[in-house]
């Protein structure tokens, strides 16, 4: 009987963040805008440079061209996605709408759990809508595993961008801070070797970025750490350890940032 009587509130707390959960992920997905920039603009990218170029059946790795920029894309969008998320979480809870659904039963702990399961089926979105719609227009792996290997690293990837903008909501308690990492992410996706191949003193740069480290991990299975360069000459390769060191450096650092930025509100 006292098993049964305690087993029924953590059933009724799972019941209220899955539903929390489930009509956040909706809402997200109804907001055009942030619709638009996560899924629409990383698809459109990518069949303008992965599908309209000339050379997009040219062999690279284990894949093709249009592979490599459907990865790129695929990483943009889930990036994107965790980034905004969590910033919007860190704004609303600043703004008291933690304590509204608090009236529902949605405890703290709650809320943000619900809102890391919005997180990663968001950021899923345009890695499933680029893969399938480059699966549909000419990007190859040679062997199935590459896909699901390659998607899955991609969702891992973005988690740490959700720090990125909680860091972001934290430091300047605004929408327009969200709005304004979104656009900073643009930039660092370009610096990260993301977009377009570098090579030279701006390759050496994108190593150090906070993108450069997901994107050669979820191009690891298509290439294994060969680095695509514009310039002729030998190529070049990243281990993977320097790639995941990247990937672990960074999260520590927006996770320091989050810390910080978290104390220095509660001292206000």
């Amino acid at each position: 009987m006292t098993t049964a009587l305690s087993a029924r509130p953590r059933k009724s707390v799972l019941r209220i963040v899955t539903g929390f959960a489930a009509r956040e992920f909706l809402r997200n997905v109804r907001m055009v805008e942030s619709t638009f920039f996560i899924i629409v603009l990383p698809t459109v990218l990518y069949l303008m440079f992965g599908t309209l170029a000339s050379f997009g059946d040219g062999p690279v790795g284990y894949g093709n061209v249009s592979t490599y920029n459907m990865t790129a894309m695929a990483v943009y969008g889930a990036t994107m996605a965790t980034s905004v998320i969590a910033g919007s979480a860190a704004l609303e809870r600043q703004q008291g709408w933690g304590r509204q659904l608090g009236l529902t039963g949605l405890t703290g702990a709650g809320y943000m759990a619900g809102k890391v399961f919005v997180a990663i089926g968001i950021a899923a979105l345009p890695i499933a809508v680029i893969f399938a719609v480059g699966a549909l227009t000419g990007a190859t792996f040679t062997d199935p595993w590459r896909w699901l290997a390659s998607g899955g690293i991609a969702l891992l990837g973005a988690i740490p961008f959700a720090l990125y903008g909680l860091a972001a909501a934290l430091l300047f308690r605004s929408e327009a801070a969200v709005s304004a990492a979104s656009g900073i992410l643009v930039v660092l996706a370009f610096f990260g070797n993301l977009f377009m191949p570098l090579s030279g003193t701006m390759l050496d740069i994108a190593r150090f970025t906070p993108i450069y480290g997901v994107a050669g991990l979820t191009r690891w299975p298509q290439l294994e750490g060969t680095v695509i360069s514009m310039e002729s000459g030998a190529p070049q390769s990243d281990p993977l350890w320097m790639l995941l060191a990247n990937v672990g450096a960074w999260t520590l650092i927006f996770a320091a940032i989050c810390l910080l930025a978290s104390r220095r509100s509660t001292r206000r």
